[in-house]
């Protein structure tokens, strides 16, 4: 896989998405989990969406009960907490893991592509945020207690 736009993934739905349909977009990549310190951060994700998704900005949503097993629900458990608590209107996707063996290959990818602090590739917690440019290039990571909102201008840098 040499591009994001080679990998699909299953929607909340059930239907498989292919990342190619975000071709042109800024793609803001998050794993989420429910029931976490950070998860108030859904409020901050969405805030940007709906700001800037006009200007270009998708934010996808993939939830990971890897870490203190904090997103047990279903699909339909995650989808429902995400709208009724937050007002999730960005695609959100089934759960995944991000890191081991069963990781989503576009967790290898993105991993691959934007290591972490001192080179490190796992993932560590829960809202660890990925920017893709408008070409699909991994150009930024972000710690899980990085907020949305200090994030906004690299995010613009990119638009």
């Amino acid at each position: 896989m040499t591009s994001i736009y080679d990998f699909s993934a299953k929607s909340l739905q059930g239907k498989n998405v292919s990342l190619s349909d975000y071709k042109g977009k800024t793609l803001l990549i998050v794993n989420t989990a429910s029931k976490c310190g950070f998860t108030p951060q859904y409020e901050g994700l969405e805030k940007l969406y709906e700001k800037l998704h006009e200007k270009g900005l998708t934010v996808l949503g993939f939830p990971c009960n890897q870490f203190g097993k904090q997103e047990p629900g279903s699909a339909e458990e995650i989808g429902a907490f995400c709208q009724m608590n937050y007002g999730v209107s960005f695609p959100m996707f089934d759960k995944i893991e991000v890191n081991g063996p069963n990781a989503h290959p576009l967790y290898g990818y993105l991993k691959g592509e934007q290591p972490g602090v001192l080179g490190t590739t796992n993932i560590k917690w829960n809202f660890t945020k990925f920017l893709v440019d408008k070409s699909g290039k991994v150009v930024d990571r972000f710690a899980p207690m990085t907020k949305p909102d200090e994030i906004e201008k690299s995010i613009e840098k990119v638009l």
